[in-house]
């Protein structure tokens, strides 16, 4: 079974940085594209950031476009979100997602692509 953990969250003020993490485990690492989503409250959940299974390719919303990198560490089977100057906007539980296993090396953009969700962890900025 597939397990996705996310860690790295918490309380900042505007214009910090915060480094979230996702350990996968049940998978073969490679196979699988990942994504970062969240969810503020009374909202939807919406697309953040992805990633290729390779690594090779990556994508993000426009709300973090040049603030937001996602990465990938298959020998620690994680991905990363770092998130630079972060605004009161991006306050939302962020979520871990994975979609395969594919042999093809593509992007997904939309929650539903993605089958397998981590438990969330809270990111929290104030002004």
């Amino acid at each position: 079974q597939v397990q996705l953990v996310e860690s790295g969250g918490g309380s900042v003020q505007a214009g910090d940085s915060l480094r979230l993490s996702c350990a996968a485990s049940g998978l073969t690492f490679s196979n699988y594209a990942m994504g970062w989503f969240r969810q503020a409250p009374g909202k939807s959940r919406e697309f953040v950031a992805a990633i290729s299974g390779s690594g090779s390719s990556t994508a993000y919303a426009d709300s973090v476009k040049g603030r937001f990198t996602i990465s990938r560490d298959s020998a620690k089977n994680t991905v990363y979100l770092q998130m630079n100057s972060l605004k009161p906007e991006d306050t939302a539980v962020y979520y871990c997602a994975a979609r395969g296993p594919y042999r093809s090396d593509g992007l997904y953009l939309h929650p539903r692509e993605y089958g397998d969700w981590g438990q969330g962890t809270q990111v929290t900025v104030s002004s």
